[in-house]
């Protein structure tokens, strides 16, 4: 099969410029100015933008915690991805049952993904208790299974002690694997939730106030200390949401620590006013950590535009508002975590960053698709336009308006947390590994056509700040 897509306004982390994109067999084989090629697809890409397909690196399909389970699979989940622009995920698999070892969770997320997932994929380990058997298991997991990044939690049911945390660091330094965390101080958070429920204080705004920025912080300046103790040893902070969260990771950087930062959409253009919406509707927006105070929008927004923030992921978690997250209706405890985004990330990002001039659209670019594919070891072959890189390629137009409603997304959840948003810019068409899987909002693609990618190790160090 060959394709050429011409005339486009080519986009990437460092280069815009006009030109033509000759693939064959999947693969970008050529880039020039007005290519002669006798082609079977030819895709007139005049007054678009064409950019790499939006790489999200932090998504929960098929997640079960237990008193629910998120309303995509790896099929309607990455169906909804593609009709927003990215085509590929690294999906952070959930935890299995107390005490299994690394593998088990890994053959589950398999078993999810395979047959179903229609764009490119692959999986964060998880760690769920630390011993020597889960250290030493690692190095499998990092060099066989081609799963070379870990996530642990310093909260719920499975959180990681210091000296747990110590020894991952220590173990993935070694074996050039990433450690990502979810940074929340554990007994803080239960000290107000449970002062807040013994208050009859069960609204969703105390959701909020149960984990304060501090919550956060805290975690975020212990995980940067032991890191360091873990001689440099590389940190990957998820969902940051706040402002003094972001002067700790600058600092760490400033002094030559490899410390990584990701906030998500909804850090960036909601806030916590969303828990006081009338008729529980603040249940939509119950996820941790929670939305902020708005003031720390435009300092997570410079952190973007300044490098400080490298990604721009997505937390994608989806419950039904009608259903899932009613369980929280009398007490906000009680109500599943978890916000819908992976399809409106790359529309949101381009709209609200790089048409209200917040950002460039090199930047959009690079936080989007470039860089996490670095970090997480998918590039050059993914978040790349360049000859030998995958044919991942999205065309966005940026005349086109649309308001961003649950009805016209394709996640398999009721409602969306960006409900009325007015989007200037919006992609028209989505290509993976060279074939059109969405045309104007319809997908087009086929279940089963994603593939699980054994990743490289870290490809983004070197560019380190």
């Amino acid at each position: 099969m060959t394709t050429i897509i011409k005339n486009g306004t080519i986009v990437t982390a460092s280069d815009t410029y006009l030109g033509d994109i000759y693939i064959e067999d999947g693969i970008i084989k050529e880039i020039g100015v007005q290519l002669k090629k006798d082609c079977e697809i030819v895709i007139d890409a005049k007054g678009k933008y064409v950019i790499p397909g939006g790489v999200d690196v932090h998504t929960h399909l098929n997640l079960d915690v237990g008193i629910a389970v998120a309303n995509d699979d790896f099929y309607t989940g990455t169906v909804a991805a593609a009709c927003g622009g990215t085509t590929c995920v690294v999906d952070h698999m959930g935890f299995g049952p107390k005490g299994c070892n690394l593998h088990h969770q890994v053959g589950v997320y398999h078993g999810y993904a395979e047959g179903k997932a229609v764009i490119d994929y692959s999986f964060h380990g998880v760690i769920q208790h630390v011993n020597d058997n889960v250290l030493d298991e690692m190095n499998e997991i990092v060099n066989e299974e081609g799963i070379p990044s870990f996530k642990i939690y310093l909260t719920y049911d499975y959180k990681v002690s210091d000296e747990g945390a110590l020894k991952v660091l220590l173990q993935l330094k070694k074996l050039g694997g990433m450690t990502t965390v979810h940074p929340e101080n554990h007994d803080a958070v239960n000290y107000f939730r449970n002062l807040f429920v013994k208050q009859g204080k069960t609204s969703p705004i105390y959701h909020a106030l149960s984990r304060p920025a501090e919550c956060e912080v805290e975690a975020i300046s212990r995980m940067i200390n032991l890191a360091a103790l873990a001689d440099n040893a590389p940190l990957y902070i998820v969902h940051l949401s706040n402002e003094l969260g972001l002067k700790y990771i600058k600092i760490a950087q400033d002094r030559g620590q490899e410390v990584y930062a990701e906030t998500c959409p909804q850090y960036l253009l909601l806030d916590e006013e969303k828990y006081n919406e009338p008729n529980n509707q603040g249940l939509k927006y119950i996820m941790s950590p929670p939305l902020r105070k708005k003031y720390n929008q435009d300092f997570l927004w410079k952190g973007i535009k300044d490098g400080n923030i490298q990604v721009i992921a997505t937390d994608h978690c989806p419950f039904a508002f009608n259903k899932d997250k009613q369980m929280g209706k009398d007490d906000f405890t009680k109500c599943p975590n978890g916000v819908p985004g992976i399809e409106e990330r790359i529309p949101l990002m381009f709209s609200e960053g790089v048409m209200k001039g917040r950002i460039s659209i090199n930047r959009f670019v690079d936080v989007c698709c470039t860089t996490p594919a670095k970090i997480f070891g998918v590039y050059p072959k993914k978040g790349a336009i360049q000859v030998g890189a995958d044919a991942d390629i999205v065309l966005i137009d940026p005349n086109k308006e649309v308001t961003l409603t649950k009805d016209i997304l394709h996640a398999n959840v009721d409602y969306t947390a960006y409900e009325g948003i007015k989007l200037k810019g919006y992609p028209v068409l989505t290509m993976s590994r060279g074939k059109v899987i969405v045309k104007d909002n319809v997908f087009i693609g086929e279940k089963g056509y994603g593939k699980f990618i054994k990743r490289q190790k870290n490809m983004y160090k070197n560019n380190f700040i």
